[in-house]
């Protein structure tokens, strides 16, 4: 069965840097394309990132392109986010998934919150 574990949340200025993890398990990750995605307060969780099995093609929502970076480590059954010049809109729970996402799946998340 798969498994999620995102970390690295937190509170954030605006302006401010931060890099999540995801530790994925319970599949054939080399294989998988990955996703982040992320639930505002109030709003349905949504997909913003996403990057190829052999990370040979990344794709971004317009909303954080040129913003965030998706990465990943197949060694390590490992995918990133590096998150920069974070805005108070980027404040969300979020979370990493393949993509096509697996509903029953869903780890706790990280939440990121973007404040002065």
């Amino acid at each position: 069965q798969a498994q999620f574990v995102e970390s690295g949340g937190g509170l954030v200025q605006p302006g401010g840097s931060r890099r999540l993890s995801c530790l994925a398990s319970g599949f054939t990750f080399y294989n998988s394309a990955m996703a982040w995605y992320r639930q505002a307060p109030g709003k349905e969780r949504i997909f913003f990132a996403a990057i190829t099995g052999s990370s040979d093609s990344t794709t971004y929502l317009d909303s954080v392109k040129g913003r965030f970076t998706i990465s990943r480590d197949n060694a390590k059954n490992t995918v990133y986010l590096q998150m920069n010049n974070l805005k108070p809109e980027d404040t969300a729970v979020y979370y990493c998934n393949t993509l096509p996402y697996m509903s029953d799946a869903w780890g706790q998340g990280t939440q990121v919150t973007v404040s002065s």
